[in-house]
């Protein structure tokens, strides 16, 4: 299997530019959403730095199945499990009572999504090997 970690690492910062851009225009759930894309991808480019393959979309899951030796702090943890439940409510109405998704979200929660991604971006490109 090839190595393709700068592929994705170079995926996740274009995401994270998306997630930046959609905050500057006002679209705070695509915002959050592309700062769980960028900080899913900055994993798994990790996990294909160490020959391994990733599955999956959860950011918490990836984070933790990683091999002992990078035991990430518990702030790292917690904006993983933040970043987790931006992948489907930041797209589909059915995860609301009523309303669309766009309703829901604030530039705080923007904000503080992209500080996510960014920390998980920085941990991945620490990590490479």
């Amino acid at each position: 299997m090839p190595n393709r970690k700068l592929d994705w690492l170079r995926q996740a910062e274009r995401d994270l530019g998306h997630a930046r851009h959609s905050l500057e225009v006002g679209d705070y759930e695509w915002a959050c959403f592309a700062a769980q894309q960028a900080a899913e991808k900055a994993l798994k480019a990790l996990y294909q730095s160490l020959g391994a393959e990733a599955r999956g979309h959860s950011v918490l899951g990836l984070l933790e199945r990683l091999p002992p030796r990078f035991s990430p702090e518990p702030e790292l943890v917690a904006a993983a499990r933040e970043l987790d439940k931006h992948y489907i409510p930041t797209r589909y109405p059915n995860s609301y009572a009523e309303g669309a998704p766009f309703e829901y979200y604030s530039e705080e929660e923007a904000r503080r999504a992209i500080s996510h991604a960014e920390r998980i971006i920085g941990f991945c490109k620490n990590n490479l090997v």
